[in-house]
């Protein structure tokens, strides 16, 4: 990482201070003072095994350098180190792409950072997160995350708001594929889709309960027809979701278009990407909203907001990493033994 300070004064390396960052926030830091109280705890033997070998640091010094530090350059580095620790699914990185607004760094007329974020599914490492423009939107930030990413034989799973044929071209291009979902806000498409005869193709139906529903999903795979206009596209597919709570009954069918052939992707296969696409959501940023009360955090000074966005990213990969589901638990855990998260990121 380039260090953005003067280096005259400089008494430690920015890797260090990252190192140090991300253990803390491994152990529930929320924000520059909890990093801080942190550190004070571990002791100067704790800071050593970091690189901190001039003694202490104060919240200032963080404060002052992640409000300084190349976000985009961090992402980067963050990212790829995540990407030689992802694991396969049936026998494929499979990566979702999806955006989170960090709603508490908005200062006065200025928009809060709207970040991308790729995640694997399974493993639930984070890949990389660029930020969108401020006057720009989802689609071509979610295109340059993209073009940074190694795609090299994944499959790509984006919502509806990234069905677009350049995305799918960018995909098939880096030798990936994509799952592109088409839902009735693209009423050409889905009217289209819509109007195949699903009622003449074989179905697969899985049942699901728990949490005082039952969930039925429906899967009908054809291949792509020829009007279709996205690249390599092979087959299409209309997933029904039926849910029961309560004995009330709601229904939602969506239609996917994808580059993966019936070989590699057969309609149980399909179904289970889809599904999973949703992890980013429910691992990711549910974790950073809730569990970390990103939205709420009063880190708003220059790239800062993004940079604790990119130390949270990697504490929950690197907790996942070590088997942790319940994100909450294992930073209790974490917390009541300064050693134990240095330990973690020592060893990953």
């Amino acid at each position: 990482m380039p260090d953005p300070r003067r280096r005259r004064g400089v008494r430690h390396p920015v890797g260090a201070l990252i190192a140090v960052a991300v253990c803390a926030v491994m152990a529930g830091a929320r924000g520059f003072t909890a990093i801080g109280e942190w550190v004070r705890d571990a002791g100067a033997v704790a800071m050593t095994r970091l690189g901190l070998e001039r003694g202490s640091v104060d919240e200032s010094t963080l404060r002052r350098l992640f409000a300084r530090l190349d976000a985009d350059r961090l992402d980067i580095v963050l990212g790829t180190w995540a990407a030689t620790r992802t694991t396969l699914i049936a026998g494929r990185r499979v990566i979702a792409i999806d955006g989170k607004t960090v709603r508490g760094a908005r200062v006065g007329a200025t928009s809060a950072p709207h970040l991308v974020a790729a995640l694997a599914h399974g493993s639930g490492a984070v890949l990389g997160q660029v930020a969108v423009s401020e006057k720009s939107n989802e689609i071509p930030a979610a295109r340059a995350l993209l073009e940074i990413l190694d795609l090299d034989g994944a499959v790509v799973t984006m919502d509806a708001l990234h069905t677009h044929h350049d995305t799918a071209a960018l995909v098939t291009e880096a030798r990936a594929d994509y799952v592109l979902t088409v839902k009735a806000n693209q009423k050409s498409l889905y009217t289209q889709l819509k109007a195949l005869p699903w009622a003449r193709m074989p179905v697969l139906t899985r049942t699901e309960r728990g949490h005082g529903r039952r969930a039925t999903r429906t899967i009908k795979v054809a291949d792509v027809p020829a009007w279709i206009g996205f690249t390599g596209a092979t087959q299409v597919a209309q997933l029904r979701r039926t849910v029961t709570r309560k004995g009330r009954r709601t229904v939602e069918i969506v239609y996917l278009i994808t580059s993966a052939d019936a070989r590699t992707a057969p309609p149980e296969l399909l179904a289970t990407w889809v599904q999973s696409h949703w992890e980013i959501e429910n691992r990711l940023h549910w974790v950073r909203d809730v569990t970390f009360d990103e939205d709420r955090s009063q880190v708003r000074t220059g790239n800062a907001p993004r940079v604790m966005a990119g130390l949270r990213n990697t504490a929950i990969t690197l907790l996942r990493l070590h088997g942790h589901h319940n994100i909450a638990a294992a930073l209790r855990h974490h917390a009541r033994d300064t050693d134990r998260s240095i330990s973690l990121f020592l060893s990953t």
